[in-house]
């Protein structure tokens, strides 16, 4: 414990980490708003700031915490008919994502989380959403594709965002299927990191100074979501996920 302190103290006089802080902050307003934003935003600035191999596995491990700090009041909201296959497809997917960022090019790969960003923000800013129905079998196909992105880039939200807020539900519904379908996904994600080496003592000193950081922010978000209108906030959002794409895209 000792050298874990002793290394987060290291990272403290290194800019990097304050910059990751002022992201976390922001991406934990959004997770606590809206019931997303945590990994589509920390996933292309970690990567910009340590490189996707170190970033990633930091935003899981803080993603899994934050998801199980929100799920208790949003299980009995959601709609469990279609977010049940989602996560448990993602779940079984994930794994075979995480072979890609062990293998993959670091560079290559940043730039991809950031392309897959900024190619999200776009279509959200387009007003694009899916409108059809949701049987088990897409159900059971957008949670696959999903748990590969999962597990690639520390990001599953693109696909199944866009596939569930295009229903009729209300903000509070679809709010609380996403953190639903996150905490399911988020218990399954840390394992191929965990497996393959990856959650090393630097990964741990960055998690012990950030997730404080996002801790505070979320349950802050929270309350932004009964106070703030609908269409300032996603004004926000959108800026804050085109400009991280950007940022990963062309760093």
């Amino acid at each position: 414990m000792s050298a874990l302190l002793s290394a987060a103290g290291t990272l403290l006089t290194d800019w990097p980490v304050w910059a990751a802080a002022l992201a976390t902050a922001v991406a934990g307003l959004m997770r606590g708003y809206a019931g997303f934003g945590t990994a589509v935003i920390l996933a292309p600035i970690y990567s910009v700031l340590w490189g996707p191999r170190a970033g990633v596995p930091v935003m899981l491990m803080m993603e899994l915490i934050v998801s199980l700090q929100l799920l208790p009041r949003a299980f009995k909201d959601a709609d469990t008919r279609v977010i049940l296959p989602i996560g448990g497809a993602a779940a079984l997917a994930t794994p075979l994502g995480a072979v890609v960022l062990l293998t993959a090019d670091p560079e290559l790969l940043r730039r991809c989380i950031g392309g897959f960003v900024l190619v999200f923000g776009m279509l959200l800013l387009s007003g694009w959403r899916y409108h059809g129905s949701r049987p088990l079998g897409l159900n059971l196909l957008v949670g696959t594709s999903a748990g590969l992105l999962k597990g690639a880039t520390g990001m599953s939200g693109p696909p199944v965002i866009l596939y569930l807020l295009a229903g009729p539900e209300e903000a509070k519904r679809h709010r609380a299927n996403l953190i639903l379908f996150f905490a399911l996904i988020a218990v399954v994600s840390i394992l191929g990191p965990l497996w393959f080496g990856m959650i090393t003592a630097e990964v741990l000193a960055k998690l012990l100074i950030l997730m404080p950081v996002l801790l505070l922010s979320v349950p802050v978000g929270a309350r932004l979501f009964h106070v703030i209108p609908p269409q300032f906030y996603k004004r926000f959002a959108l800026a804050v996920l085109l400009t991280a794409g950007g940022i990963a895209l062309l760093a």
